[in-house]
């Protein structure tokens, strides 16, 4: 039950006088459907107003004078402005509209009476001049006229300045809330009471006010970062109480290390422990595993697939496309046949008999693993006992996608599997009701990728050095980066690239890009794996997923145009094999100092934590569209970036709470209560996977 307390911030936005039928969406669209989400919007911007004269006018500026009305000067035809001259004992003030208000403006301003007006000065010549004035109002309400003005977000029929007065109605309403973080937090940062922070929010009188560093915006941020990090870990503590299938290691798991041709590292290891602690809990497991590409994720994932067959219970992998679902198959069938286990690829090729058969030896237990994409989640498909679900690349997969594979077994395990290192903010706020697991080791005998930053110029030069290398047998991948918001023109630079190559190399040249159908690009991609295409041009990350141990070339046209998590992906497509391997970094000089940092950096590492981290500070904050594209929550106070280290102090303030209060009965735990239902994290505002 929500507390009553709470009741006036969770009233509908058209309780708020005012707000009627037409306004009430208006609002809705730049703050939400109730009083609260008012509150929740800072200002972005202030207008500072200066008294100032017409002498000392200053064009551009916001300021207020006070002038004496002299003269109307009516338009004589369409197209001309309204202009009323008035004059301060300094100079002449023209305020001017530039739409047709009948009688309203003489009404507002007689000739002869003094007024204060408020406005933008422009300067047309020796003419002063506010347009569309702010505020016109008599001397004695001089004082309603704000020398501070903050701005809030604006929509056709809701002006700033609406909204303005539709927040300080909401703050009206915010009641004194009982206290919910420790005091020595609060003393030691010097922050302010919840309602004050508010309050001080609403109220800024400088720029610093405004700054994600001011201590009010600093207090509001924590309480949301906090909430959500309450809310993220009492889902997971819910999610751990859900019954499961006890799997634990057996003959077939011993089989499948056996037949493994290499050790497991010390980062699997500790995977496995950590895996297999879950698994045999009798509880539902939700854990991430996540590593560079090349770090093992697969070999995790078998293990832990034969510990469901040797359970008695069977397993699948999901992947995003048909040919990396191929792909796995092909590594994983024999290490299951070496078990005698049973396994089976299902896609959405598969048609009649074939078919038929596979979905019935799902169904009646004989196989034992399946591997497959989104076919394995199809209504006609039922596995006899399915124990463990596996999301390859599952960030590529809605949260729907993901729970309809859980759903076709009884409380199934989930293990989810990332490639892409994931900095430690981005865990905790996308990934705080997961565990994790993280492989930050390499498999022993990886060769170093040599990385070499080169620019355009210099592009003749690659590719002689690529033509020699294709001639000696070698195969390389070519990225052209979105270079236009048009994808038609994306294409035709791609396009354009490959005809370059075919000319220049002699050497045959496969393409594939976003708008080819999956059967013609899985064709080209299966081309290139099988050696038949000595190049492969492609127009996005996404689709160079498959492993290629004899692409030992990696060229990234316009690199500095790609995030460094990005490029790192990139690169660990290649250095699969035994041969060396090399990755060639092609920019537009000159470099920004960032663009120029994060090649750097790309350059001297090859630790994919330490890159994403590296990435995340260069980013800084306001980051906006990134974020968003990140899969960040709908934050309304919190920056992520900006206020990394408060999401830390809240991601460990919250474990400690719960740990030790997981009811929230104490007296601070009661008031963490208010703060929860505050913010209503379960409306599900996060993109977090379920």
């Amino acid at each position: 039950m929500r507390p009553e307390i709470l009741f006036p911030l969770f009233a509908p936005i058209g309780t708020l006088k005012g707000v009627g039928a037409k306004v009430a969406p208006l609002v809705e669209r730049l703050a939400g459907p109730i009083v609260r989400d008012l509150l929740f919007v800072p200002p972005h911007n202030l207008i500072v107003r200066e008294r100032t004269t017409v002498a000392q006018a200053r064009d551009g500026e916001v300021q207020t004078f006070e002038v004496t009305i002299d003269q109307h000067q009516k338009p004589r035809k369409i197209g001309v402005p309204y202009k009323v001259r008035a004059f301060d004992g300094t100079g002449f003030l023209h305020l001017t509209w530039f739409r047709t208000y009948g009688d309203t403006v003489e009404r507002a301003l007689p000739v002869g009476t003094q007024r204060v007006v408020s406005g933008k000065v422009e300067r047309f010549g020796a003419e002063v001049q506010l347009a569309h004035p702010d505020y016109m109002l008599p001397p004695e309400r001089a004082d309603e006229i704000p020398p501070v003005e903050p701005v809030y977000p604006a929509t056709a029929g809701l002006s700033s300045r609406q909204f303005r007065r539709l927040v300080q109605m909401a703050l009206e309403k915010a009641p004194e809330l009982l206290e919910w973080q420790d005091g020595a937090w609060l003393d030691r940062n010097n922050w302010p009471s919840w309602r004050e922070a508010l309050a001080t929010l609403h109220a800024p009188e400088s720029e610093l006010d405004l700054s994600l560093d001011a201590p009010a915006r600093k207090r509001l941020a924590y309480d949301e970062l906090l909430a959500h990090q309450l809310a993220m870990i009492r889902r997971k503590l819910e999610r751990g109480h859900v019954p499961a299938p006890v799997l634990h290691a057996g003959e077939r798991s011993a089989a499948v290390k056996a037949a493994l041709p290499f050790r497991l590292t010390g980062a699997q290891q500790r995977a496995m422990t950590e895996i297999r602690a879950d698994l045999g809990s009798g509880h539902r497991m939700s854990r991430l595993l996540q590593g560079d590409v090349g770090s093992g994720k697969t070999v995790v994932a078998v293990l832990a697939m034969a510990d469901a067959a040797s359970s008695g219970f069977q397993a699948a992998l999901m992947a995003p496309t048909e040919i990396l679902a191929r792909q796995h198959f092909e590594r994983i069938e024999p290490l299951l046949a070496s078990a005698g286990l049973t396994g089976l690829l299902l896609t959405g090729r598969d048609k009649g008999a074939g078919r038929k058969a596979k979905l019935a030896a799902l169904a009646d237990g004989s196989a034992q693993v399946a591997v497959g994409t989104h076919a394995l989640f199809q209504d006609e498909v039922v596995f006899k006992a399915l124990a463990l679900a596996v999301v390859d690349e599952q960030h590529r997969f809605g949260v729907n996608e993901r729970r309809r594979l859980q759903e076709k077994g009884a409380g199934v395990h989930l293990l989810s599997m990332s490639a892409t290192p994931i900095p430690r903010t981005l865990e905790l706020t996308q990934y705080g009701d997961l565990d994790v697991s993280r492989l930050d080791e390499k498999p022993p005998g990886r060769k170093p990728i040599t990385t070499a930053a080169v620019p355009t110029a210099r592009i003749g030069e690659i590719a002689a050095r690529l033509d020699t290398a294709v001639k000696a047998g070698a195969q390389a991948y070519w990225i052209c980066p979105l270079v236009a918001e048009s994808e038609v023109a994306d294409l035709a630079a791609a396009e354009a690239r490959a005809a370059a190559l075919r000319e220049m190399l002699a050497a045959p040249v496969g393409l594939v890009h976003g708008q080819m159908p999956g059967p013609e690009k899985d064709a080209v991609m299966t081309a290139f794996a099988a050696g038949e295409l000595s190049i492969l041009v492609a127009t996005t990350v996404v689709e160079v997923g498959v492993d290629v141990p004899n692409a030992t070339i990696m060229v990234i046209e316009h690199a500095e145009r790609f995030g460094l998590a990005q490029l790192h992906q990139l690169r660990g497509r290649v250095g699969r094999g035994s041969g060396e391997s090399s990755c060639i970094l092609l920019y537009d000089a000159p470099l920004s100092e960032t663009a120029k940092a994060r090649l750097d950096v790309l350059r001297q590492s090859e630790d994919g934590f330490q890159i994403a981290e590296e990435d995340w500070r260069l980013r800084g904050g306001g980051d906006l569209l990134g974020l968003k594209q990140s899969g960040f929550p709908d934050y309304r106070m919190a920056d992520p970036i900006a206020h990394r280290d408060l999401l830390l102090a809240a991601a460990d303030d919250a474990r400690l709470v719960l740990g030790r209060d997981p009811e929230l009965k104490s007296e601070r735990g009661r008031r963490l209560r208010v703060l929860s239902e505050l913010f209503d994290w379960r409306a599900d505002r996060s993109n977090a996977p379920a």
